[in-house]
């Protein structure tokens, strides 16, 4: 849950300074308002979370999955983005051309990057068999 949501922080923040460096809006078709990139960014959050807790339930998990995982929550975006362009304008160019102006605008790769990140930081958690910080009388005697 902790690399899921450090996931979302960290593409909320990339995104927004991905808009502010380039001075543009990361959709900036007129009239589509924030459905698309709304969409967007929850299928890239579930693709995320589902992708990690696969990666998470294997014994030993490699953290040589956390490009997988970044390559497919880019991905789930872009096609999130596509469909809800294409439900919203009818226009099959419209949604492609969308699609490709995340991909050469930088928005993909701040997703990849953050997905990277956020993966990587859980799969780490994982490895190291990290608990929850516990006070000195909760731990057992034998210790």
């Amino acid at each position: 849950m902790l690399a899921t949501i450090g996931f979302f922080a960290l593409a909320v923040f990339g995104l927004g300074a991905v808009s502010a460096a380039t001075d543009t809006d990361i959709i900036s078709v007129p009239g589509l308002g924030q459905g698309p990139g709304v969409t967007g960014m929850l299928i890239a959050l579930l693709v995320f979370a589902l992708m990690l807790g696969l990666t998470l339930r294997r014994r030993s998990p490699s953290s040589a999955a956390s490009l997988a995982i970044s390559l497919a929550t880019a991905l789930g975006h872009l096609v999130g983005v596509w469909i809800a362009v294409l439900i919203g304008t009818g226009g099959l160019i419209t949604a492609t051309a969308v699609a490709g102006d995340l991909v050469r605008g930088g928005p993909s790769v701040v997703l990849i990057i953050a997905a990277a990140i956020a993966a990587w930081s859980g799969i780490a958690l994982r490895r190291t068999r990290s608990a929850r910080p516990r006070w000195p009388w909760e731990r057992d005697e034998e210790e």
